[in-house]
């Protein structure tokens, strides 16, 4: 599967390029490269993550096929028909994992990477979450219980999750018929808005006639604003990843009562007591809209660019070669990169020098060409 990954890697850039080309042609560029190296960044991480955490990828699926299936080894998985199936199954149960994703606040804090980008483009789907792995394997379980193999589950997995990039554009308008059936770019920038009529809105990742169905749907109409209603305000890689599970557990150590502490990580986000009501001012659109931006020199966003291309290369490598590799040796590599586009954050904040940003390069290559080779 890592393979699959490094054969679509330069189709998604050529896309990109496309994406930036026609907008800059239009004088309607959706692209900065700040935010495109954060996006692309955690993209790569979610697959350095990956690599590491296979027990929840596809091990817990493995294991429940092989002793709970109900028809494994069924001709019908393997016409075309139960392919079709096999894909729509998936988008059924990926609906309720990524409307749980909106729902649930421990499960929020790991959705919400996807969300931080205040820009939508191409490199926005790429934007992936690394955590939701953790807790997200359990709503498929029921096509493992059907027997659908780990194998097909895998394949309907990534057709469900690369028919979701070409929704991530504000160049696609809308499509009529299409809409109304089909996850598209429009009923896709509803979702990423903060706008409050388009909050928790339009979850299917390929069919948008789950939300249809089950109370979800709204259509665009009003421009929209992208974020999240908390703006991450940073390019820090790891701080975009942790930083929701570090702010449920401050306020759940505010509250006094343990059914509290409990309640505040799986109840809805901004969930509190009756009793812990937070008084503070309403929710701004216009500020909302305000992106951040810190400024850096040509030069620097030249380097930055060089730096995060050297850490794309690097990466693809190490998903060709992940087969081949011990599982230790696969973590402390992933661990190095994982170093590595954190400095590249700090370096895009104006926190880190180049010189240093070029030291912890050199020294997660020299490290990984250690352990690989």
């Amino acid at each position: 599967m890592e393979k699959i990954i490094v054969y679509v890697i330069p189709l998604f850039f050529v896309l990109i390029g496309v994406e930036f080309v026609y907008g800059y042609i239009r004088r309607r560029n959706t692209y900065r490269l700040n935010d495109a190296i954060s996006s692309l960044s955690q993209g790569l991480i979610s697959q350095l993550v990956a690599l590491v955490t296979q027990l929840f990828q596809i091990g817990m699926y493995s294991i429940v096929y092989r002793f709970v299936a109900i028809f494994p080894h069924v001709r019908f998985w393997q016409t075309a028909l139960g392919w079709v199936v096999a894909v729509v199954l998936f988008d059924f149960f990926d609906y309720w994992l990524h409307r749980m994703g909106h729902e649930s606040a421990v499960m929020w804090a790991a959705h919400s990477v996807h969300h931080q980008s205040q820009d939508f483009n191409l490199s926005t789907a790429l934007r992936q979450e690394s955590t939701v792995v953790f807790i997200g394997w359990l709503f498929y379980l029921p096509m493992a219980v059907l027997g659908v193999s780990p194998e097909q589950f895998g394949i309907a997995g990534l057709i469900v999750l690369i028919y979701q990039f070409w929704i991530h554009t504000e160049h696609v308008g809308k499509l009529g018929w299409f809409d109304r059936i089909f996850s598209s770019p429009s009923n896709h920038r509803v979702h990423h808005a903060v706008n409050d009529q388009y909050l928790d809105k339009n979850y299917g990742g390929m069919l948008v006639i789950w939300d249809r169905m089950f109370g979800t749907f709204a259509e665009e109409k009003e421009k929209c604003v992208y974020g999240t209603r908390t703006p991450l305000q940073s390019w820090d890689p790891i701080w975009a990843v942790v930083g929701g599970y570090w702010q449920l557990a401050k306020t759940a150590a505010t509250l006094p009562h343990w059914q509290d502490k409990l309640r505040v990580w799986f109840k809805a986000p901004g969930w509190l007591p009756d009793y812990a009501q937070a008084s503070g001012p309403a929710f701004d659109l216009e500020q909302a809209a305000r992106r951040y931006d810190p400024p850096l020199p040509l030069k620097a966003n030249i380097f930055a660019g060089l730096q995060f291309l050297l850490l794309l290369l690097a990466t693809a490598v190490l998903l060709w070669v992940a087969d081949d590799v011990s599982y230790l040796r696969l973590l402390a590599v992933c661990t190095t990169f994982l170093i590595a586009f954190w400095a590249l954050g700090l370096f895009l904040e104006k926190r880190l020098s180049g010189l240093a940003l070029i030291a912890i390069d050199v020294i997660a290559g020299a490290l990984a060409f250690y352990v690989l080779w």
